[in-house]
């Protein structure tokens, strides 16, 4: 199985699966949580030879996530109303504003449009509405920020 196989649209979903449990259980090794997530997706593809296959970009989006989020964390919360902490967001929401971020601020060949997209396309796939009308203002007003900041 090679990586061209999966999307790029495939392995964000295969990283918030892996990012949300981590949200609950400090103990779980990043390791697990992407093993796990690849379970869910491909156990019917994995065969022993695979079974330790992890694509490269869910490694580093995941790991990134995991190396960054206080500052991924920080960002949200500078965008938050005033008086609301990330601790009072839905964890699926953090989890998909965090991977966007990620890809928005430290991933170069990512685009950040297509990051948000990815980000508004996931909150379908996991989420709800009102979610997805949430992580697309957040997301936006980072996005215009940073746009100014590269001028």
């Amino acid at each position: 199985m090679s990586n061209k196989e999966l999307s790029r649209h495939q392995i964000r979903e295969m990283a918030v699966q892996a990012l949300f449990p981590l949200i609950f259980n400090q103990d779980l090794s990043k390791q697990s949580a992407i093993n796990h997530a690849l379970t869910l997706n491909l156990f019917d593809q994995l065969d022993e030879e695979h079974e330790h296959f992890v694509p490269a970009y869910l490694d580093l989006l995941v790991s990134g996530v995991c190396n960054y989020q206080a500052q991924l964390d920080q960002l949200i919360e500078s965008h938050l109303r005033p008086g609301w902490k990330i601790s009072r967001l839905a964890k699926m929401d953090v989890t998909i504003l965090r991977l966007a971020l990620f890809e928005m601020v430290y991933v170069e060949d990512v685009p950040n449009a297509v990051a948000l997209n990815e980000a508004i396309e996931l909150t379908k796939t996991f989420s709800d509405e009102k979610s997805r009308r949430f992580v697309n203002g957040v997301l936006s007003a980072i996005n215009q920020e940073l746009k100014e900041k590269s001028e």
